[in-house]
This record gives structure tokens, sequence and C-alpha cells, in this order.
């Protein structure tokens, strides 16, 4: 197994539009040919759109891109400017009379961190889409749906950090497998691979981490009103053929990542979400690829916040 750019992964797109001042973006990764999907929220305050249609159940088998965007339910506009993108170009399910682009979409809360008016808009989901023609770049950082990103908020507004987007991809024989996540979470970050907190609750001192976990389960028996703006949403794409059935089964297992990476995790606080998207022919061992996907969402989360720089008065994990 190695590790690749998240674009090497063919038949994706990734695309970036942010409002640096404002606080704010949005994140699309498009799927001009259409893709199978699935999609799964373990997180109890979601803002989505269009996530019932992948429910395995439902009809349509294909959806042309996913929509990340910061805004909290006001980004999910961002949506409008993709599907106009698309349809332009004649992509979509086709009606007869015309296509009408399955676009989903999943957004965060970051309202407080720049301008609490600068919100992703249509335009800005079009911009998003007209970068991933040509963008080039290892999309992490202070932008799009992670311009706005901040982690370790247990005591927010005290101590919190900032976060930001972040990509990983390994690639194994044929089977490529990739992840992109803007991570806003509750919690604190630990390193995938070692175990050690790497970002998260500033300590009193502001020079070194405190547990979350640990402070939470001190105050297990108090009624803490924890504050309810943390969202981390992230997607999957991969080359393996597999069924929007499969899809969904793999995005409920890519959420292991999230546990390995962040704690604490799917709280009553967070609105955590998946997509998985798959657009290729190399064969697949399915559960292979659900610990695979687990893997490579981790080593996203992390890179987020290594990546990010401090914003807004709000310092990054490399600033400590």
């Amino acid at each position: 197994m190695k590790e690749i750019s998240i674009r090497e992964i063919e038949g994706f797109r990734i695309g970036n539009a942010s409002d640096i001042k404002g606080g704010t973006g949005t994140t699309v990764i498009l799927c001009p040919e259409g893709a199978a999907a699935g999609v799964s929220v373990m997180g109890s305050g979601p803002a989505s759109r269009e996530t019932d249609l992948l429910d395995p159940k439902k009809a349509a088998e294909s959806v042309y891109g996913i929509v990340l965007s910061g805004g909290s339910a006001y980004g999910l506009s961002a949506a409008d400017g993709v599907m106009k993108y698309l349809e332009e170009r004649g992509i979509g399910f086709n009606v007869g009379q015309g296509v009408v682009p399955i676009v989903p979409s999943s957004c965060l809360f970051d309202l407080p961190v720049g301008d609490f008016n600068a919100r992703p808009d249509s335009d800005m989901g079009y911009a998003a889409c007209v970068d991933s023609e040509t963008a080039d770049y290892v999309p992490h950082g202070n932008l799009g749906a992670g311009t706005g990103a901040t982690i370790g908020k247990f005591l927010y507004p005290e101590r919190f950090l900032k976060s930001g987007l972040g990509t990983y991809a390994v690639q194994t024989g044929d089977l490529k497998v990739g992840a992109i996540v803007a991570v806003n979470a509750l919690g604190d970050i630990y390193d995938a691979d070692t175990g050690r907190m790497i970002a998260g609750l500033l300590n009193e001192k502001g020079d070194g981490f405190q547990s979350t976990s640990e402070l939470m389960w001190e105050r297990a028996q108090t009624d803490f009103d924890v504050f309810k703006g943390n969202t981390t949403i992230g997607c999957i794409i991969t080359n393996g053929r597999l069924t929007k059935s499969q899809c969904s089964k793999l995005a409920e297992m890519a959420h292991d990542g999230y546990a390995r990476a962040i704690r604490p995790v799917h709280t009553t606080a967070d609105g955590d979400s998946i997509y998985f998207l798959s657009r290729g022919d190399a064969p697949v061992y399915q559960d292979a690829l659900g610990d695979l996907a687990a893997y490579v969402m981790a080593k996203a989360i992390n890179d987020a916040v290594r990546s990010a720089a401090g914003a807004y008065g709000i310092p990054a994990a490399c600033d400590i």
C-alpha cells in the first residue's frame, strides 16, 4: 500500500471556494459521470440536503456531486450553484426535457468565527465547481469547508483551537481510496497511528492540551450546557466497484475513522456525517475497504488539524 494524492482517484474532481475574511467556505466533490453513493449521519445536529435519496431503498442510483460547506443551514444554498453548474453542462438525471443533478449536501457551524453574516451561497458553490476544473493543489488547511472550522469546544468560547480541511488517500493494487473532511468537532484530535493527542481543548496556560473526555467524565452528574455548534463532515471516494447498498454500509464503517481520531465523537452536540462515493471497476473486498476507509478518514482528520493555521484570533495546533 502506498500514499497517493486524492486527486489521483479517477472520475472525481475537487474544488474549493473560500471567504477568508468572513470565515467560511465551500468544498465540492464532483463526479460528472455519476457515482454510486451512500451516507451515514451519526451526529444529532446535522444540516443536510438530499441525504434521504441515498437510502438504499430509494430509487436514485447515482449522484453527480457532494457539497461540504460552512454556514450552518444557511450554507445549504451553495448546492444550488453546484446544480446550476452541472445543469449548464448537461450533467444529471435525465428527465426528458433536461437534467436534474442530484447533489447531496452537508454543512458545519462556523457562523461565530468570522462574520456571522458571511455564508456560502449559490455563487460560492458555483465558484468551487469552476475551481475543480483546474485545481492541482492539495486541498487542505484553511480553505473551503474548513475555512472557519474549529475543535476542542467543550468550554467554548474559551480555550478552543482552529482546525481546517484535510485529505488523505492510498492505493493498494489497483484499488484507490481517499478521504476529504472538514473537522469542526466538539472533541479533541488524536493521532491515527500512535493514539497521542495532537490538538483540541487548550489547558489553562494555553501551552498544551487538556483531555475533553476526562473533563466530561468529571462532570458526568452535572447539567452542563455544552456548545452545540459542532459538525465534522467528510466524504470517502474510491475507484472500487460498489453498489449503492454497499456504499451505505461502508459510510457507516468509515465513522470508525472519526472515533479513532476524535474524542469524544458523535455527541448530541455534533452533527457528524460521512458520504461514500464509488466510481470505477476495481474489484473490492467490502470489509477490507471499510476498514481502509476508516483509516484514511482518521488520517485526513489528522491532516486537517496539522495543516490549519491560526486565524480570527484562534490559535492552531502549529502555534502550540
